[in-house]
């Protein structure tokens, strides 16, 4: 079976992203599905958004996937399916927000595994 290539979006510096709940509570009855996942969202800075969202679109359209490509807290690369996002053109600069797909728990998992302070033996 021939393996769909996912288009990838990368993080290459910086930190990880900031993953939070998303307010819209709409994208969650979309997704449904048989594994227990939750719409998360995060915003990046960008200096080629425009691109970025036409790679995406075209990938959408030929039925590939759209993954964020990061480092996790252990500097780890991780994905994470996107599915979808909005190019923001602020005073700063343009921003991307995504929405993405996350195994249900994740984020508070992630959370308390990237501190040193919940050590003990």
């Amino acid at each position: 079976m021939l393996e769909i290539e996912p288009e990838l979006i990368s993080i290459i510096e910086g930190p990880t992203p900031d993953f939070r709940p998303s307010p819209y509570l709409w994208f969650q009855s979309i997704l449904e599905g048989p594994e227990d996942t939750e719409v998360v969202m995060c915003e990046l800075r960008t200096l080629n958004g425009d691109d970025i969202v036409d790679r995406c679109r075209r990938a959408w359209l030929e039925g590939r996937p759209v993954k964020l490509d990061y480092p996790d807290y252990l500097r780890l690369r991780r994905q994470i399916d996107v599915v979808a996002m909005r190019l923001q053109n602020l005073d700063d600069g343009p921003m991307i927000v995504l929405w993405l797909r996350q195994p249900y728990g994740q984020a508070e998992e992630e959370r308390f595994d990237g501190g040193d302070d919940d050590f003990s033996l």
